[in-house]
């Protein structure tokens, strides 16, 4: 016997959690399914809130290690990672309340765990049981991309889905991936007290970024003791004296790293190889399932959000993209996806976080812009806070911001005035006139507007008009 639905979700991470309450509340008749034992998903259990989780703990470390400084004696700096994995837990359990199966069945989503598969376009076997969905969305996500490295395989290596269980703090650590997830890690785990190395195959850290603000990143966190190597590959991994031996290429050149643990952060691949799609005549291509702007797969009536799909391997893209898919399957409107102003963060500190268009990318398109820079250590709450790395770039076309890039304490909230500001289509003149209380970060938006008005105000011109406007008027 086939159970029929309105709508059958597979994947109960944030994506598959919003469209199946939504469309249930909404009066849809909706079955939601997950493989795992709890509801979540990645960001939940493997991702943004414990390895948020994990920075706060690394912050405080560093802050302890700084405290004279700001003239506090905070002699004790003893880390116990056992305890700091027990804080995480505590926190993700917290947030796992808000996810409970009850809650959504509370709202009319019949919730089902086990493994989904397509038998054909309509219907999806789970276990001995069979649904059919009018509508279908796939949100099961992503997992680590492990690189083919010749004994890596063999090595008890960690990843996202492992490191949050770790109880000892290794005294070297090798991160391989110089991304979000890699960066964010091999930071916390160097404050916590790690040696760490992060290896990076292509010629800087965090390559979808602005150059210039990646350069000053990985200047930053040198500074702070990691060993970042660019345009370097691991080519072989060997059990050595209790640990591992890398063997690292750059250029011509080889070397040998010596560490105790190995995270491996090298990319994501997405889920969609145990769903049998091709029994439903789903496309797929290297970045996962291939989708149009209103997140509809090569089968209209399959919808796909989230990392199984992309474009962007963030948890407000599959929310945002969540909301696409209830907009066409629950009140039949074609809207389309646009991720013109979208924004994402990367939690290292200093936090860098983005919106819109790189200046390279803008002047690739043929727009003529101009670009605004200010740096944290000339606004003033920084310096009191003794956070001024880092800096705010803008990429201006015709008074309109096509892109920004903080890099500095906060980044990732201060961002968001830009967010409105882009999506608004506001021009840069009302940042600058927006009074902005002192003493905050966020005053750096509208110095950093000013700069791009400066040489105009104190121009020979300006001062002529001043000095007309004064003889001609008491």
């Amino acid at each position: 016997m086939t159970d029929k639905f309105d709508l059958v979700v597979i994947g109960g991470g944030v994506g598959g959690l919003v469209t199946s309450s939504v469309a249930a509340q909404l009066g849809l008749k909706v079955a939601l399914i997950e493989r795992d034992d709890n509801l979540g998903g990645d960001c939940l259990h493997y991702g943004c809130v414990p390895s948020k989780t994990l920075i706060r703990s690394a912050e405080v470390a560093h802050l302890a290690g700084e405290a004279k400084r700001y003239g506090v004696d905070a002699s004790s700096g003893a880390t116990d990672l056992g305890k700091v994995m027990d804080r995480v837990a505590e926190v993700v359990a917290g947030i796992q309340k808000h996810d409970d199966p009850d809650r959504f069945r509370s709202y009319g989503v019949d919730v089902i765990f086990g493994e989904g598969r397509f038998v054909d376009a309509h219907t999806v076997a789970v276990g001995d049981r069979r649904l059919y969905g009018r509508r279908i969305l796939i949100a099961t996500g992503s997992r680590p991309a492990v690189p083919p490295v010749p004994g890596l395989a063999e090595a008890d290596y960690w990843t996202n889905e492992t490191v949050f269980q770790q109880r000892e703090l290794p005294e070297r650590l090798a991160v391989l991936g110089g991304g979000p997830i890699g960066l964010e890690l091999a930071q916390s785990f160097s404050r916590l007290g790690s040696q760490v190395a992060v290896i990076e195959m292509a010629d800087r850290i965090l390559p979808r970024e602005d150059p210039e603000i990646t350069a000053e990143l990985a200047r930053l966190l040198a500074d702070e003791g990691l060993d970042i190597r660019t345009g370097t590959a691991v080519t072989a991994v060997e059990g050595h004296d209790g640990g591992y031996r890398l063997t690292c290429r750059r250029g011509d050149a080889d070397q040998h790293l010596d560490v105790h643990r190995i995270l491996v952060a090298a990319g994501r691949q997405p889920n969609t190889d145990t769903l049998a799609l091709e029994n439903a005549g789903i496309e797929v291509d290297k970045s996962g399932i291939t989708v149009d702007a209103r997140m509809r797969t090569s089968v209209k009536h399959i919808f796909a959000v989230g990392d199984v799909c992309g474009p962007y391997p963030f948890t407000h893209v599959a929310e945002y993209q969540a909301g696409v898919v209830i907009a066409n399957v629950v009140f039949k409107l074609p809207k389309r996806a646009n991720y013109r102003v979208m924004p994402w963060v990367t939690y290292t500190a200093p936090e860098l976080a983005h919106v819109g268009m790189t200046e390279e990318a803008a002047r690739a398109a043929g727009h003529q812009v101009e670009v605004a820079r200010f740096r944290f250590s000339d606004v003033d709450r920084a310096l009191a806070e003794g956070s001024t790395g880092g800096l705010l770039k803008l990429v201006v076309h015709r008074k309109r911001i096509l892109g920004a890039t903080v890099l500095g304490p906060h980044g990732g909230e201060l961002i968001h005035e830009l967010v409105l500001a882009m999506q608004a289509g506001v021009k840069i003149g009302h940042l600058s006139g927006a009074v902005h209380a002192y003493p905050t970060l966020a005053q750096i938006h509208r110095r950093a507007v000013n700069t791009l008005y400066a040489d105009k105000l104190y121009s020979p011109g300006t001062r002529r008009l001043v000095g007309w406007l004064h003889r001609l008027l008491p």
